[in-house]
């Protein structure tokens, strides 16, 4: 057994779990344990304190509009530590709502524009005529996608330089008009495949390599 354990934040589990998305999180906790690691989840929820570099792996799932509203003042403490962790290559995945509000704003089904962290250039808007919802199929670096979407919020890229998680082959995605899923940064990786996502162990094998090799990073520092 490795000694160290692999240490997981799961932003706001309480409020953004929506679909299963804590399912993410098993899955990897199973396949580290294959691995012979350890591993330990920190809940953090409002008024946590939050550094993003005691973590090998962070995780924020999605949640409805009244979630999102709920936390997004409070999300803006942690600004600072997780532009840094993203920008600095740490592994991440956020889901749905999780992905959005890295984004610069969401506006929501009353017109509500909810603040983003602003860390990178992609914003979403509520369109309550076309919801996008059932089972999505699509191809990544790592191999194809099969999972489930459903929302309303369509997401679109304000730099082009951004790039893509996939390129859809059924479903919608971001947006319908784009025929791309989620974004992949470095080694962030946002999306609106629930399902969980990581039931596709090719994706889940890929983000458990990149918390390993910050793991052991981590540790050597």
């Amino acid at each position: 057994m490795n000694n160290e354990a692999i240490k997981i934040a799961y932003l706001y589990e309480d409020l953004m779990n929506t679909y299963g998305d804590s399912g993410d999180v098993k899955i990897l906790q199973f396949l580290l344990k294959k691995q012979d690691y350890q591993t330990q989840v920190d809940n953090i929820s409002l008024g946590d304190p939050f550094d993003a570099f005691n973590y090998d792996f962070v995780f924020f799932g999605g949640g409805q509009d009244f979630e999102q509203t709920v936390i997004a003042q409070d999300l803006q403490r942690h600004q600072k530590t997780l532009e840094r962790y993203i920008n600095s290559g740490h592994p991440m995945l956020g889901i749905c709502g999780g992905y959005q509000l890295i984004g610069t704003y969401y506006k929501t089904s009353s017109g509500t524009t909810i603040k983003g962290l602003d860390i990178l250039p992609f914003h979403t808007v509520f369109k309550a005529d076309n919801r996008m919802i059932g089972d999505t199929y699509y191809t990544t670096q790592w191999g194809d996608v099969r999972a489930f979407e459903n929302h309303s919020g369509q997401t679109y890229f304000d730099d082009s330089q951004l790039q893509p998680l996939g390129k859809m082959i059924t479903g919608y995605g971001n947006n319908p008009q784009d025929g791309v899923e989620g974004l992949h940064y470095r080694n962030f990786i946002g999306s609106y495949s629930h399902g969980p996502i990581l039931k596709n162990l090719n994706i889940a094998q890929a983000i458990m390599q990149m918390i390993l090799s910050w793991h052991g990073k981590r540790l050597a520092d």
